[in-house]
């Protein structure tokens, strides 16, 4: 994942994948923050990906292509629900990079927060990419 670290750390979404309560696999189009180790992303108390990673924590994140068909990014890890980890506006690197998406949905930081408000941390186990 070196090779991509600034695609990581700069593209706006990123695809999760759980899987639900009968096998079938969801992917969903998240925000989220890299650290260098992990993923952190947040998402609403209602969406089916906080069951499904409750029931099964084993999930895998995309990155889009280039528009060409290359420098895809597949993750595979495993998600746990951060109880323990701040609001996404009091995450500075979060508020930083979807200030102006949080504001273009007619909200301000902390009512984002309070809406999206389940943690969900990522720790990556493989990863492949397609240059």
């Amino acid at each position: 994942m070196a090779d991509h670290e600034d695609r990581l750390r700069e593209a706006p979404v990123i695809w999760l994948t759980t899987v639900n309560s009968s096998g079938q696999p969801q992917s969903s189009p998240v925000w989220f923050v890299w650290d260098g180790s992990s993923f952190l992303i947040y998402s609403r108390r209602d969406s089916p990906k906080v069951p499904n990673i409750r029931r099964n924590p084993r999930v895998s994140l995309n990155l889009d292509s280039d528009g060409e068909g290359g420098a895809i990014v597949t993750i595979e890890g495993e998600a746990k629900i951060d109880e323990g980890a701040p609001p996404a506006n009091e995450v500075p690197a979060y508020v930083e990079k979807y200030i102006d998406r949080i504001r273009r949905l007619g909200a301000e930081p902390e009512p984002f927060g309070k809406m999206y408000s389940i943690p969900i941390k990522v720790t990556p186990s493989r990863s492949r990419v397609w240059s």
